[in-house]
């Protein structure tokens, strides 16, 4: 017996903005599968997934409505993030011998684009059927610091192998640096349901990428055998949150961008997410060399969400597929350089099922 899905009030996402208008679509697939999507940041507001009893939950955090989004701490609820996405170091990167300086929003660094990321700026929306949403986005040059101007696209598509699949797409008539994700916050039990920390996650990756103090990856690349890190047979995402770990105390917990061992193929799985409660299984592809695991280390119970739900220290995980942090200044990173006459394509395909 399916329980009702609450959809949200459409006209709670209506508001002019700086001359545009904000807007929520809805996406849905022939299985019930239903995402909400505000043209806000291009940013997913809810996702309705089965679990074994056929019983659908929102399993994504964000808000009621558009005047949450605007004004909470947390700005990154569901968000397509750029154009940089993660930090770059103090700021600044070089190209062509040229110094740019972007906002440092995050302590010393630059993270997640800047003060005004595409996060928080209005998309243009169109939807191409009850399926496909796509989204289009004018980055003028120096936007936040960055040079060229990027036209970008994004694509949503709830299709009906159950995957939300995201396209981006980017062409610029500067070389500059561009790497896009997905910024949505999971909880597999439903959102605002309990700590994640129970939720057993599974990288493949080998790997990955330690951080100093500011969360700026060192330059190293760290195998993850006999680390906290270790996911490659799968663990308690909590398992192993509190061992005495420099890298640990420096996220206050998972922060860290893993080197993912799927040759930049959507063939190979990157992630897998169990929760045995409810059944529910999170897998994730990409083409992407890296993938960024946060266990919402910084949420404090302070912000309400949907439903009236406090959303509190560990009460959801992210999986940011993308290029790996503050590579502009690291020659030994895979390159983010997008150069005029390229295009940028990155995929990201969260698939949801049950066991």
């Amino acid at each position: 017996m399916k329980n009702d899905i609450k959809l949200l009030n459409q006209s709670d996402f209506q508001k002019n903005i700086d001359g545009k208008k904000t807007d929520l679509f809805v996406l849905k697939n022939k299985n019930g599968l239903i995402s909400e999507i505000t043209n806000y940041g291009a940013r997913v507001v809810s996702l309705w997934v089965p679990d074994i009893n056929d019983n659908f939950d929102d399993i994504v955090l964000g808000f009621d409505n558009i005047e949450n989004y605007i004004s909470a701490n947390e700005k990154y609820f569901g968000a397509t993030i750029g154009r940089y996405g993660n930090r770059i170091k103090d700021g600044k990167f070089i190209i062509n011998d040229n110094e740019y300086y972007l906002e440092k929003n995050n302590g010393p660094n630059h993270l997640h684009g800047g003060n005004k990321g595409f996060n928080d700026v209005i998309w243009e929306a169109e939807q191409i059927n009850e399926q496909i949403l796509e989204f289009k986005y004018f980055s003028k040059n120096m936007e936040e610091g960055y040079p060229g101007n990027l036209d970008i696209k994004v694509i949503y598509n709830l299709n009906d192998y159950n995957e939300l699949k995201i396209e981006y797409f980017a062409k610029t008539d500067e070389s500059t640096y561009v790497n896009l994700t997905h910024h949505s916050f999971f909880n597999l039990l439903g959102a605002g349901n309990k700590t994640i920390n129970d939720h057993l996650l599974y990288i493949n990756a080998n790997s990955f990428t330690p951080v100093d103090e500011t969360l700026i990856p060192t330059g190293d690349i760290k195998l993850v055998a006999n680390t906290p890190f270790d996911f490659t047979v799968p663990s308690k995402i909590g398992k192993r949150i509190n061992q005495d770990n420099d890298q640990l105390k420096y996220g206050n917990g998972y922060d860290h961008n893993f080197v993912l061992n799927n040759s930049n193929s959507t063939d190979i799985l990157a992630a897998r997410v169990i929760e045995k409660k409810s059944g529910r299984i999170l897998e994730v592809y990409t083409n992407e060399p890296g993938m960024q695991l946060y266990g919402g280390n910084f949420l404090d119970g302070k912000t309400i969400g949907k439903q009236s739900k406090a959303y509190n220290y560990r009460s959801a995980f992210c999986l940011e597929t993308q290029h790996f942090p503050n590579s502009p200044n690291q020659k030994n990173f895979p390159n983010t350089m997008l150069k005029p006459n390229e295009e940028y394509y990155s995929i990201c395909i969260y698939k949801f099922s049950t066991n």
